[in-house]
């Protein structure tokens, strides 16, 4: 995937108090960001995330049954969360966010945005078959 979908990302930004988005896949390499997001940083993150997700679904049997299938997970810190969800087969999405930020805002904004991502995703990239004659 190339970074033409970033832009789509920045749509999840449009929440207050949302900083940054990137899309990882699920072996960590960067697939997109969004603008504000330094290219190293965001490479940097994304392995980050990948071992994040993989630590959330080790652990899922602590809730108190085997398979649970994972959703999400969430991480404070004193300056603000992480979150990080599924955007369909292999890939991750993952978002920062202010303190104060609306939880279930910001969430129902990755969810939408993972839907136009699928779809974006899923759909070849056009063949330049030269003129039409």
């Amino acid at each position: 995937m190339n970074n033409d979908i970033s832009w789509m990302l920045d749509s999840a930004l449009e929440v207050p108090g949302a900083r940054h988005a990137i899309l990882v896949s699920a072996d960590g390499l960067l697939m997109a960001r969004s603008n504000e997001v330094d290219k190293d940083h965001a490479d940097t993150v994304a392995a980050a995330m990948s071992g994040m997700q993989s630590l959330s679904r080790t652990v899922a049997s602590f809730c108190g049954t085997p398979h649970l299938r994972w959703r999400q997970t969430l991480v404070e810190f004193d300056g603000g969360w992480v979150f990080l969800i599924s955007a369909g087969e292999g890939a991750y999405l993952a978002v920062s966010a202010a303190p104060d930020v609306d939880m279930a805002d910001i969430t129902f904004r990755m969810q939408q945005l993972v839907g136009q991502l699928g779809k974006a995703m899923s759909t070849p990239p056009r063949e330049n078959t030269g003129p039409l004659s």
